[in-house]
């Protein structure tokens, strides 16, 4: 009988045995696994930040290759001597105003004395652009641009015409007027390819005043809020930096 209890306990003991080793078998089995699903979940992590960065440098040079071909073709008309631009879009969505064409169709004077608008804001328009460096002209400039906005307010060449409002003025030592030009086209057409250059223009400004705080905080809202606008982005960081 002594020796049936003791073989039953010895049995007993020897199954305990092999369940918990079983057990613990299974348990490092469950943590393999679970390391692996961690690793696992973090190259897919991994992964889709380096998706997400390269979305992001495609979306860029997406930017910059489509700024190129405006460009060109801008260049291109011009070369060939063609005397209006295919849109009044494609002119307004060009950052660079050196691609406007006279249209002298509005007007066949030689300067802007006693100019009138014609009723065509896009000729109009062009033919003002004419005189924009022209220093003897400023103020028949500046009051011919303001005629402009007076009689065309939804022209889709009013942010082109504040920003250049913005620029004859700070010519003039202007600095308030011109402040409220730059200001004008960033608040009123912030999606402008006018609007990055007006606003580091009202920091340089806030920097002509002495007003280094306002100043440094506009030039960090062109770098945050206008970042495919790569020269006024490197304009603007270089006056951080000497900040």
């Amino acid at each position: 009988m002594y020796k049936k209890i003791v073989t039953l306990f010895l049995f007993l003991l020897f199954t305990g045995y092999g369940c918990a080793a079983g057990s613990s078998e299974i348990e490092r089995t469950v943590q393999a696994q679970g390391q692996l699903l961690i690793q696992n979940q973090q190259k897919i992590s991994d992964l889709q930040s380096d998706v997400d960065a390269l979305r992001g440098q495609l979306e860029e040079t997406k930017y910059q290759l489509n700024q190129t071909i405006e460009r060109q073709r801008v260049i291109m008309q011009q070369m060939s001597g063609n005397s209006s631009l295919s849109s009044t879009k494609s002119l307004d969505s060009s950052s660079d105003d050196s691609s406007f064409i006279s249209d002298s169709s509005s007007s066949s004077s030689s300067d802007l004395f006693g100019w009138t608008t014609s009723g065509n804001d896009k000729n109009d328009y062009n033919f003002i652009m004419q005189f924009v460096n022209d220093s003897k002209q400023a103020n028949d400039t500046i009051a011919a641009f303001q005629k402009f906005l007076q009689n065309y307010p939804k022209s889709s060449y009013r942010a082109n015409v504040n920003y250049w409002l913005g620029q004859l003025t700070y010519k003039q030592g202007k600095r308030d007027d011109a402040s409220f030009y730059y200001a004008t086209v960033v608040k009123d057409f912030p999606s402008s390819p006018k609007a990055a250059d007006s606003l580091y223009k009202v920091g340089l400004i806030l920097l002509d005043k002495g007003d280094k705080k306002s100043a440094k905080a506009v030039f960090q809202q062109v770098v945050s809020k206008y970042a495919k606008d790569k020269n006024a982005v490197d304009l603007a960081n270089k006056k951080l930096a000497s900040l």
